[in-house]
């Protein structure tokens, strides 16, 4: 079977977007950012570096995951 290269345009940015994100769905939701690191099980430090360094730092799926359920917000809008 023979394979090729496709080509894809992948957003070097999505960490940046994410982290935006988190930031502007939790100041939505009026929650604060120990509030949301008590919440997801995550210390206050984590919660703080995932917003301020924007992108610099990863998020495990998981992670994600609990941050959309404590925000209410569907975990796609974090891509958007």
């Amino acid at each position: 079977m023979t394979t090729f290269k496709r080509d894809f345009v992948f957003d070097d940015n999505i960490m940046r977007k994410i982290s935006l994100n988190i930031k502007k769905y939790r100041k939505l939701a009026g929650i604060t950012q120990e509030q949301l690191a008590v919440d997801i099980g995550k210390s206050y430090d984590y919660v703080r570096k995932l917003e301020y360094k924007q992108g610099e730092i990863g998020c495990k799926i998981d992670t994600l995951y609990r941050i959309s359920v404590v925000l209410d917000t569907r975990i796609d809008k974090f891509f958007l």
